[in-house]
């Protein structure tokens, strides 16, 4: 399955969520508003998927069917996540960084 166009939003962390994640699958199927969560056990993120909410019922807008694809889904996030959180480092980035000595 090919993943592509990963984009991460960060937001002010609450409850745990820390952003949503946007991505195309197989260069034909847009998601979006892929919530990014924390986990509290490690340093890992889970993923959830949009649902609306009816009267009091909510629905899934979509979701992976399998387990497969929602690993490999979560492991391309992830993946594209790490390299966002490095790049908005303080410590990392060379914004925040000075040659002074």
């Amino acid at each position: 399955m090919e993943i592509s166009e990963i984009s991460i939003d960060l937001v002010k962390p609450k409850d745990g969520l820390i952003g949503f994640a946007s991505l195309v699958i197989e260069g034909s199927i847009y998601l979006g508003n892929i919530g990014i969560i924390k986990r509290l056990e490690d340093d890992s993120f889970r993923l959830t998927y949009p649902t609306r909410k009816v009267g009091e019922k909510s629905f899934n807008i979509y979701y992976p069917i399998n387990q497969e694809t929602g690993k490999i889904i979560e492991k391309a996030v992830n993946k594209r996540l790490k390299e966002v959180l490095k790049k908005n480092d303080r410590h990392n980035n060379p914004i925040y960084t000075s040659n002074k000595g």
